[in-house]
């Protein structure tokens, strides 16, 4: 029998000489070397990128319905802030402006609700090429 470090260590060198052509082709051979190209993104770099989008793109989600959530919180405050000035404290003046801002603040919980479901499929479909 022979030793099988003799036969492990054949099989090492010639995967490395598959992997590494010789540097000068022999003399008189009519085999030019190609040039190398400049390093190609490979499939694992644009899956890293891809990743990392979406990583970022979750983060800006999460925002986003931070967001969302204090507006709700807004908005259930200034309802609440409508009775008190309205019908206990009487503050007929005031309560015009509260309206508005009721109304402007409903507005972006709209917007922003709306915004977050378009993005959630984005996030999705990044979710899926990664």
């Amino acid at each position: 029998m022979s030793d099988p470090r003799n036969s492990a260590h054949k099989k090492k060198v010639t995967q490395e000489k598959a992997h590494h052509p010789p540097a000068h082709p022999e003399a008189g051979s009519d085999v030019k070397p190609t040039p190398e190209k400049g390093p190609a993104p490979t499939e694992a770099a644009k899956v890293a990128h891809n990743q990392a989008d979406f990583e970022k793109s979750t983060a800006v989600l999460s925002k986003l319905k931070e967001m969302e959530f204090h507006s709700r919180a807004n908005i259930e405050t200034l309802a609440g802030l409508t009775l008190t000035i309205g019908d206990d404290l009487k503050q007929k003046e005031f309560s015009a402006p509260i309206d508005a801002l009721y109304s402007a603040q409903d507005q972006f919980q709209t917007k922003i609700a709306a915004l977050i479901e378009n993005y959630r499929a984005k996030c999705e479909s990044l979710k899926e090429v990664a």
